[in-house]
């Protein structure tokens, strides 16, 4: 079955603990604190590998968590970060965000992908050893990794996008010019999934080609089958419309082509500006005079027009050289960008539970709600960093330093991230 969107919760490993031992060896006395820190918690990592071509993997495991860091031992020994947990995608795949449908990542090259970042390790007590404290009893916890739930959502990488009302030929065009082995027959709806074909063409060159099922009116609210697979003709460089110029079913070819161009349209309208060349299928069962008109209607419009019999191969070459010259002029498959985390506005956030610890000149804050503000921050942008200074003020993160005592120059620790307290 072909599924080519899923929904999944993944879990980033959390850090290890840091560990509270002291030295202990013959002859040493008060060998002194020895706690080495937390291994960091594994990384969720989305790879492709080609040996997929959909998502049904995810309709039966929905949840994958990392391994969690492992705790400090004592004679300052860290403990092993966890590994990263790598789940492999078909090609294509884009990650979101299923909460705001923020782009996390797009799934398009060999180049692996970090879409949950595990938690840092906890310090042992080594780090709070002072001249005044020789024997801090006292470690820190390793921070949460990061949760959420995302959508996989596959968009097939295709040069060449075959569009048209279903039992038109896309199949057989695909199949006579490709090694795809699609299913044909008479009637209406035979393709069920999106079928991709490399066409080889002249001097060695080649690209890949897709046919995309069951279009027809109604296919953007979701009639048919076309509403399932219209996503896969957004990554698409240029179409192909096929229409049966013979109206061999009772069906103006005219109207076809304008049906299928509105459905292209309010599905997304950015398909409207793709690249077209319009092939008339059929041309064995039309009359010269259907040809010409059809021939006509179209180039009025400013799209070429080629007559072919899918079959037989008449005219396909012709449609085949032209196909190559136009992709030897458009930019290369489209790949999409990770989007930037939306700044939440302040009046949406909410105070939340702050835990402060104090050691030794050093307040530790622990705040699990505010990670997922944290990771969105980019503290190089001065705007970014003046944004955060502001939550913490808002939410009343600064207020509970006050409250626990924090002094100007004082340091605070926030998961990791350390800064001097300004008043």
């Amino acid at each position: 079955m072909f599924i080519d969107v899923a929904k999944i919760k993944i879990k980033a490993g959390d850090g290890g603990d840091g560990a509270v031992a002291f030295h202990r060896e013959k002859y040493v006395a008060s060998g002194g604190p020895d706690g080495g820190d937390g291994g960091r918690g594994g990384n969720i990592v989305f790879q492709i590998s080609d040996s997929l071509s959909t998502l049904a993997d995810f309709r039966y495991k929905r949840k994958y968590t990392a391994q969690r860091g492992e705790n400090g031992r004592g004679n300052r020994c860290s403990g092993k970060s966890a590994p990263d947990l790598v789940i492999t995608v078909p090609r294509g795949t884009l990650v979101r965000d299923a909460a705001t449908g923020r782009i996390l990542a797009d799934l398009s090259t060999e180049e692996p992908q970090v879409i949950a970042k595990g938690g840092r390790g906890g310090w042992g007590n080594t780090h709070f050893a002072t001249p005044t404290r020789q024997t801090p009893r006292f470690a820190k916890p390793g921070a949460p990794g990061e949760e959420l739930e995302v959508q996989l959502e596959l968009k097939l990488l295709a040069d060449v996008g075959l569009v048209g009302f279903p039992n038109v030929g896309k199949s057989t065009l695909i199949s006579v010019v490709s090694e795809a082995k699609p299913n044909i027959a008479n009637y209406h709806f035979t393709t069920l999934t999106p079928v991709l074909g490399v066409v080889n063409a002249q001097d060695g060159k080649s690209f890949v080609m897709a046919d995309i099922p069951g279009l027809i009116e109604g296919a953007w609210e979701g009639v048919g089958l076309g509403h399932q697979f219209l996503r896969h003709v957004e990554r698409c460089r240029m179409l192909i419309h096929i229409v049966d110029v013979s109206g061999s079913e009772g069906r103006d070819p005219k109207e076809d082509f304008r049906v299928i161009n509105e459905e292209l349209e309010k599905f997304n309208p950015e398909l409207s500006q793709r690249p077209m060349l319009v092939a008339g299928n059929k041309c064995d069962m039309a009359t010269e005079e259907q040809i010409r008109d059809f021939r006509e209607f179209v180039e009025e419009q400013g799209f070429s027009f080629f007559s072919i019999m899918a079959p037989i191969r008449d005219g396909v070459d012709a449609l085949m050289n032209r196909t190559l010259e136009m992709l030897s002029r458009l930019p290369p498959v489209r790949r999409y960008e990770p989007e930037p985390v939306p700044l939440t506005p302040l009046e949406e956030l909410k105070r939340g539970e702050v835990e402060i610890t104090e050691e030794d000149g050093v307040y530790f804050v622990k705040a699990n709600w505010l990670l997922k503000i944290l990771n969105g921050i980019n503290f190089d942008d001065v705007d970014s960093a003046q944004y955060f200074q502001r939550v913490l003020i808002h939410t009343g993160v600064i207020d509970a330093l006050r409250e626990a005592g924090i002094q100007e120059g004082d340091t605070v620790d926030l998961y990791g991230l350390e800064f001097d307290f300004v008043n």
